[in-house]
């Protein structure tokens, strides 16, 4: 029987917890039975195994982010939607690296967005954020690429530390954002390529 007080939901929120402060890729069972003070046995009547865990904390952090960005989007257009975006973006992964990086694991199985459309909600905000700019395909699809990696690649370097100029990081992701509105507002069409 599964101990008094410990849900599904709060082994899960425990987990996000524990991969923003070891890192996603440390979470175990064994660490997480330690912070309830339970045996392992007893979280298995809450998640299968550690991979089913791992799914869930990126559903949860998934969810969270598409929450935070859908939020800072309400209401904006054009270059102050994008630097909301970004910057909830920012904030997020700054915020919650675990959760950041669950939200980053490509092999979740196709079913969980089914399960949890929410989760396309980042790709929905992304593509309106677009057609503000007058995109439509393909290059919608190439501009989103675009954002995700720069998002993407600057978070993972700021996490890792590795902006130690004198130059504030913020500064610097300010810069980078106002260089994506510049390309986005200057981007090429299909037909003129």
């Amino acid at each position: 029987m599964a101990r008094a007080g410990l849900t599904t939901e709060r082994v899960v929120a425990a987990a996000a917890d524990l991969a923003d402060s070891v890192g996603f890729e440390h979470i175990t069972v064994a660490a997480l039975a330690r912070g309830f003070g339970v045996k392992d046995a007893s979280l298995y009547a809450h998640v299968k195994n550690l991979s089913e865990l791992r799914v869930r904390v990126a559903i949860l952090a998934g969810l969270d982010l598409a929450d935070r960005i859908a939020d800072a989007l309400a209401g904006r257009a054009g270059r102050d939607a994008l630097v909301a975006f970004a910057d909830a973006y920012r904030g997020f992964a700054l915020a919650h690296p675990g959760r950041y990086a669950a939200t980053q694991q490509q092999e979740l199985d196709p079913s969980v967005y089914d399960d949890h459309p929410a989760l396309r909600r980042n790709l929905t905000c992304t593509y309106a954020l677009l057609q503000g700019y007058d995109l439509a395909e393909p290059e919608l699809t190439d501009a989103g690429r675009l954002l995700r990696s720069t998002f993407h690649g600057f978070v993972s370097i700021e996490l890792a530390g590795g902006f130690r100029h004198q130059r504030e990081a913020g500064a610097s992701w300010a810069g980078a954002v106002q260089a994506l509105h510049m390309a986005l507002t200057n981007w090429p069409k299909e037909a003129n390529r």
